[in-house]
């Protein structure tokens, strides 16, 4: 059981949290999405404010005070991530749209690495944006596209992959936690594996960052990428590190702007790193706010946050299993607050309208993880995810609507 100091230190920081003091339906909102998205605390919002009405102008060009403002800001943001990674380099610090944009990136710089009959693994249970664009590289390259099953359990097979995962592999991606059902993967034995076996290897951290500290140098990865919205941060922004060496050895991704060094008529020459791969005026606003999620999470600590979040998912596991017909996904003593469930004869679409009706924000459907529900035998399910500003009172809600929600249905 969670210690009482620590569920108290948690609830005071509802109060940082403008989205949930309202009503929805006439009912107290409960969100329970967070593996979509985390709510952003005042100050990450006051940030954005203040950028468009003291700091508002272009990075790195201009010659006057606003956009120097702006860009030491900006800077400071780059500066904070390295800290936070564990980054040898600060350049090793590279803003994308997203996670999903991190990937795409990655699967086109990548390419050139890949000859006919290479091997590009992933995971059966990556979301569709770590699937993907290593499907689509792998058809183009004439690779092969391979992945490491899961297990009806919602934990990857490590024997398969010990036994098939061998030289002819030259990409290795993976989620660190899976984002349809909570589970912490054990990265740094598949890291070992793919190293072995002289592959590159892409973590997608996205939903592993919230949750607890990440040191890239422990890990051994090549790249790790998450985006800042997880994190209590903005929308429309990734992170993407990648060591030094390969990011100063691969090509571009996009062209044009900062990226450039020098234009010619006979030819451009590009930028140094992290230059190299930011092309056009970036998310500004977005890039300084994310520095508060960062202090944010540093002052909360992650810790504690994972420790009261797994505290919320084991009591709400346990109410939900006294539901008739209930059934719990990745049952495991190894996840992050993520409860996927569904309901004997109930549509988990249905589920989730009811428990909207009644204030209670969940995800349906396949989350994006489709390979993963068809090993599991089911279209989908019901998710609720749960975020540091969650409480126990979220839970007996939670659990108290979706009782009445199956008792309509059935």
């Amino acid at each position: 059981m969670e210690n009482v100091t620590l569920q108290h230190k948690m609830k005071e920081l509802r109060n940082q949290f403008p989205t949930l003091n309202q009503t929805v339906h006439g009912r107290p909102l409960v969100c329970l999405d967070n593996a979509a998205t985390t709510q952003k605390p005042q100050r990450v919002i006051d940030s954005v404010t203040e950028y468009y009405t003291k700091w508002n102008a272009n990075i790195h060009r201009g010659a006057h005070f606003l956009a120097n403002a702006s860009t030491e800001k900006f800077e400071a943001t780059r500066t904070a991530l390295a800290e936070m990674l564990h980054a040898n380099f600060r350049e090793e610090i590279i803003f994308t749209q997203g996670s999903t944009d991190s990937v795409n990136m990655l699967s086109t710089i990548l390419e050139n690495e890949v000859e006919e009959g290479d091997e590009i693994w992933v995971t059966e249970m990556e979301h569709h944006a770590n699937f993907v664009p290593w499907q689509v590289l792998a058809a183009k390259k004439k690779a092969v596209f391979r992945y490491i099953p899961m297990t009806p359990s919602g934990e990857w097979d490590l024997d398969y992959a010990k036994k098939e995962l061998g030289n002819k592999a030259k990409i290795v991606a993976f989620n660190y936690v899976s984002n349809a059902l909570g589970t912490i993967n054990p990265v740094q034995e598949l890291i070992a594996l793919a190293k072995s076996a002289e592959a590159y290897v892409v973590i997608d951290g996205a939903q592993a960052v919230a949750h607890f500290d990440i040191n890239v140098q422990a890990l051994n990865c090549d790249f790790f990428l998450f985006s800042a919205h997880k994190m209590y941060g903005p929308t429309g922004l990734g992170v993407l590190w990648g060591k030094k060496e390969l990011l100063e050895k691969f090509p571009p991704y996009r062209y044009g702007g900062e990226m450039i060094r020098k234009v010619s008529v006979t030819g451009t020459t590009f930028n140094e790193l992290p230059f190299k791969y930011e092309a056009g005026t970036p998310n500004i606003e977005a890039v300084i706010a994310f520095n508060e999620s960062i202090s944010f999470c540093k002052e909360v600590e992650r810790e504690n946050m994972h420790a009261h979040e797994y505290s919320l998912l084991k009591t709400a596991t346990e109410s939900l299993k006294e539901i008739e017909g209930a059934f719990v996904y990745a049952d495991l003593p190894n996840k992050v607050g993520v409860l996927s469930f569904n309901v004997e004869g109930i549509h988990s679409a249905d589920i989730g309208t009811l428990l909207d009706q009644q204030g209670i924000a969940v995800r349906t459907g396949h989350h994006c993880t489709q390979p993963l529900w068809e090993k599991l035998g089911t279209t989908g399910a019901v998710r609720a995810s749960f975020a540091c500003y969650n409480t126990l009172e979220d839970v007996e809600l939670f659990i108290e609507a979706l009782k009445k929600s199956v008792n309509m249905l059935r």
